[in-house]
């Protein structure tokens, strides 16, 4: 092999190893548009919730139970994602599965107090503004 190609190559190699920023797409089957309502994200979603909580549940160890599940567009992708209490262990498993495909894309596990602060800012962009005069 010429010395152009080996470097072709370790170039190729080392660029591959570069950590992925996290605003980049998952790789997922449905790409739904910005903005789509809840009624769009549902007709959109190939698989039904109860298949992807089989799925996700199925991962984890017996025991395992949802405490919160939501369809949603994440980084572009249309994902069911769910929050889920393991028996004997502090904080959540979060996890992402595609409403297309069915197959886990993230797995991710949250510190209880994560996920407090999570719910916080959830419940804070939920309120209505407070109209003052």
């Amino acid at each position: 092999m010429k010395i152009e190609n080996i470097v072709r190559v370790l170039v190729i190699v080392g660029a591959a190893a570069l950590p992925v920023p996290s605003s980049a797409k998952m790789a997922c089957s449905i790409h739904p548009p910005k903005g789509a309502s809840t009624a769009d994200l549902k007709a959109l979603a190939k698989v039904t919730e109860e298949t992807a909580k089989t799925v996700a549940l199925a991962t984890l160890k017996v025991g395992a139970a949802v405490t919160e599940a939501e369809l949603e567009s994440e980084h572009g992708c249309l994902i069911y994602s769910f929050d889920i209490q393991l028996p004997g262990v502090s904080g959540i498993e979060e996890l992402a599965v595609d409403a297309g495909s069915g197959k886990v894309l993230a797995h991710e596990h949250e510190s209880a107090r994560h996920e407090a602060a999570e719910k916080a800012k959830e419940n804070a962009e939920k309120k209505p503004p407070v109209r003052r005069g």
